[in-house]
């Protein structure tokens, strides 16, 4: 234990993981623990947050609403992207973990802090993401990773400690200690209990913001959503904010049963993992944005975007959003997007998500090239020669 006093800012949900965290903090180094947490639109109870911080005995607790940021300047840029890791997985923990580090960061050198810490398990991404933003940002500044260092090993362990310190523990729907989650306004996460076993299917109660398919309403949901220079800005013809956009679209989606994926990833450590993620409004957003460059966007733009988006994906999830390998890919994504403008109708339906129309003033695309009537614009002519020079690379 150093023998200095020191502070160490450490990232706080409020809920068992972090608060027994804290106290370990407390236990363990002579320290003061400032409380920081970020706003991202996870489901979160400001006051009881602050109420348990102080029963532990901390004296400075900062909460900072990043909700606009988090959607504008992080959420949208993975939609103009189309990142999807490994087919499925639209990146939600990974892309907070590194706007959270930055803040923190922040807040950190603001109090002159030793140390910062969060609540990240040892076998898990987290850890990876969270440090390499602290890295980034705060190279000088050391970092804490309980789940590497003490002896709790288990879920088990935690809830003996938590009992011992009178640190109340949350129930699930079932009345057991609750699954590992993680949310915020773009997604939300389970992990742990049944759903370690692959073999067993989710159960329904662990389900936060999407209703299942079968039990949606038995009407569809029309939707128009509007795009400026790659990003939506209107739901059914009203601007909104990036957070109260996102947040209505989550609300339509999951009322119609979409946006849910149970897989199983690979971490970038080294194991696989089971996790059950519902993203309703993101996967709306993913599926418009798309719909909106393929009437504004040439064939190369798209195709060069569907190259570099698996890599792209991968160094989201691997922590990788400050790195310059990112920042680069990124320049390439957002290339043209300055043409991507207009608006997407949608229909939302058990789980579906179906196109109806698209509206742009761009002219990628022409009604009179692509008509099946006679029409002078395109040169069949043409055609033969681009054939046979085609058929001259198949020898190549």
């Amino acid at each position: 234990m150093p023998k200095k006093k020191i502070k160490i800012v450490l990232a706080y949900s409020g809920g068992l993981d972090t608060s027994i965290i804290l106290k370990w903090l407390q236990e363990n180094f002579n320290s003061e623990v400032i409380a920081y947490t970020a706003d991202i639109g996870q489901e979160m109870d400001k006051n009881k947050i602050i109420k348990n911080a102080k029963r532990l005995g901390v004296k400075n607790i900062v909460i900072e609403d990043l909700k606009n940021i988090f959607v504008k300047d992080y959420v949208y840029p993975m939609i103009r992207g189309h990142a999807l890791y490994e087919g499925s997985y639209l990146l939600g923990t990974s892309i907070a973990r590194p706007l959270i580090a930055k803040r923190q960061i922040f807040i950190a050198k603001k109090f002159k802090a030793f140390a910062v810490s969060h609540g990240a398990t040892g076998k898990g991404n987290d850890q990876v993401r969270f440090e390499l933003g602290y890295h980034y940002f705060g190279p000088k500044i050391k970092v804490i990773a309980p789940w590497r260092i003490w002896k709790l090993k288990s879920r088990t362990d935690l809830i003996k400690y938590a009992k011992k310190h009178s640190i109340p523990i949350p129930k699930d729907k079932k009345g057991a200690p609750p699954f590992s989650v993680d949310d915020n306004l773009y997604h939300t996460s389970t992990e742990g209990k049944i759903l370690e076993d692959p073999t067993k299917q989710a159960p329904e109660y662990i389900f936060q913001r999407t209703v299942s398919p079968e039990k949606a309403k038995k009407k569809p949901s029309y939707v128009t959503i509007g795009f400026k220079k790659g990003d939506p800005f209107s739901v059914n013809n009203k601007t909104l904010s990036p957070s109260k956009l996102l947040q209505k679209l989550n609300i339509i989606a999951g009322k119609n049963g979409i946006g849910r994926v149970d897989l199983v990833e690979n971490r970038f450590i080294g194991i696989k993992s089971r996790g059950v993620y519902e993203t309703p409004g993101g996967t709306i957003l993913m599926v418009a944005h798309r719909a909106m460059e393929s009437v504004t966007l040439d064939k190369e733009t798209m195709h060069q975007k569907d190259e570099v988006m698996p890599k792209y994906a991968e160094l989201i999830y691997n922590g990788f959003w400050f790195s310059k390998a990112r920042f680069k890919l990124q320049k390439i994504i957002d290339n043209k997007k300055n043409q991507v403008n207009g608006s997407i109708k949608i229909k939302l339906y058990k789980g579906n998500i179906t196109i109806l129309s698209r509206q742009s003033k761009s002219k990628a695309y022409s009604v009179k090239k692509v008509s099946f009537e006679e029409n002078k614009s395109f040169k069949k002519s043409k055609v033969e020669r681009f054939i046979l020079g085609a058929a001259r690379k198949l020898r190549t």
